[in-house]
């Protein structure tokens, strides 16, 4: 057996025999009894939507919107059964999933949703992020008999994330900034997005950032203060599909012009829905990390 840096195990199963009919498989609370081989199910976890879709699951019941285009195929031959934080219980009582997957958002609807049809929290949160995302992939992988699909995506993943690495070693550090409207917060190692650091082996620009859901609130001044040669942007506004300022023309003021990162070209802006939405899930790992490959490959230039 092979640790990759995702945590999954190449060429082994991570369950055990549970019940007949059933495995067990790691959840975020723990391990947890599964049908085998689910023919019907629900999930309310963007994340687990993005994995599941790449490892070719069809999917009955999603909420109202996935947020991510790639996921819209999956949710135009899916039945609408509520939202992320409000599941339609009525339409899961008819539906009569075999599974129901939660996660994130709809977590605090868990034991709710128990009371239809086995449930497990899938969540994806912390500064090891990338080992739950190669933990959810072995477990999918397991529960729908895909183990050597689920195991290839993670070798694809484990590659890409070498890549990733690769191209910004030697590049400088960075500040990740999240817009909301006009306003901004800073997020460091220990953060939301701490993976972009501690997983790429990228240098902060700022240390003792707070580690807060919603990042440290700061000021164009803090970010001219810190100089980075490198700034990440996710704007919120855009993962939500709100309306209101976007993040490009919130930075456009003198004080972010007067960054090396803007004069060197290296305001970076991440596909917001892959980091604020379904961050963890397969293919918005991979979306991100291309796009990290790209900007900073783009400096060898």
């Amino acid at each position: 057996m092979r640790m990759t840096l995702f945590g999954g195990l190449i060429g082994a199963a991570l369950a055990v025999p549970a019940l007949a009919g059933d495995v067990t498989v790691e959840t975020a609370t723990g391990p947890a009894p599964v049908p085998s081989h689910p023919e019907t199910i629900a999930v309310f976890d963007i994340a687990a939507v993005d994995t599941l879709v790449a490892l070719g699951q069809e999917i009955d019941g999603l909420p109202d919107k996935v947020f991510l285009d790639h996921l819209k195929p999956a949710a135009e031959s899916a039945e609408v059964v509520g939202t992320l934080f409000e599941p339609d219980y009525e339409a899961l009582a008819v539906m009569q999933p075999d599974l129901i997957v939660a996660g994130g958002r709809s977590s605090a609807q868990v034991e709710n949703l128990a009371q239809i049809a086995p449930t497990i929290d899938m969540t994806i949160w912390g500064d090891d992020l990338l080992e739950q995302v190669g933990a959810r992939i072995a477990a999918y992988g397991t529960i729908f008999g895909v183990e050597d699909r689920a195991a290839r995506l993670t070798e694809t993943l484990e590659a890409r994330l070498q890549e990733a690495r690769a191209a910004v070693d030697g590049k400088g550090s960075a500040l990740i900034l999240l817009t909301n409207g006009g306003k901004i917060s800073a997020y460091g190692a220990g953060g939301r997005f701490g993976w972009l650091h501690s997983a790429l082996d990228l240098p902060e620009a700022a240390e003792n950032v707070e580690a807060e859901t919603h990042g440290e609130a700061v000021s164009f001044e803090f970010v001219a203060d810190i100089d980075p040669e490198w700034i990440l942007v996710i704007d919120r506004g855009a993962a939500i599909g709100a309306e209101g300022e976007a993040a490009a023309a919130t930075l456009d003021n003198p004080l972010i012009a007067r960054t090396r990162a803007a004069q060197d070209g290296h305001i970076v802006h991440l596909d917001a829905a892959s980091l604020y939405i379904a961050s963890g899930g397969a293919g918005a790992v991979m979306q991100v990390l291309d796009e990290v490959i790209a900007a900073f490959g783009r400096a060898d230039s």
